[in-house]
């Protein structure tokens, strides 16, 4: 009878942090699986960008006419026409 509220504790935990934490991984990894050339995207550093070419873990991305730029695909933060998930 004494660790019923530290199950329950544990549970309001679960269901507050870990488990939206896990589905926001989860939709960013399937983003990532999604890439593809002539994507626009912005980058977690607020960059936005065109993407040329998509390798397993980078991502090439023109950023201007006749200016491009390697990034690690994981830099992605979200497609520039889809709003960022709240």
């Amino acid at each position: 009878m004494e660790f019923i509220p530290f199950v329950l504790i544990a549970g309001v935990f679960y269901v507050l942090i870990i488990r939206p934490q896990m589905q926001e991984r989860q939709a960013h990894e399937d983003l990532l699986k999604s890439l593809a050339k002539d994507d626009r995207v912005v980058m977690a550093s607020g960059l936005h960008g065109r993407i040329v070419r998509v390798d397993e873990t980078t991502v090439l991305l023109e950023v201007a006419d006749k200016t491009r730029v390697t990034f690690d695909k994981a830099a992605v933060q979200h497609r520039a026409d889809a709003a960022p998930a709240s």
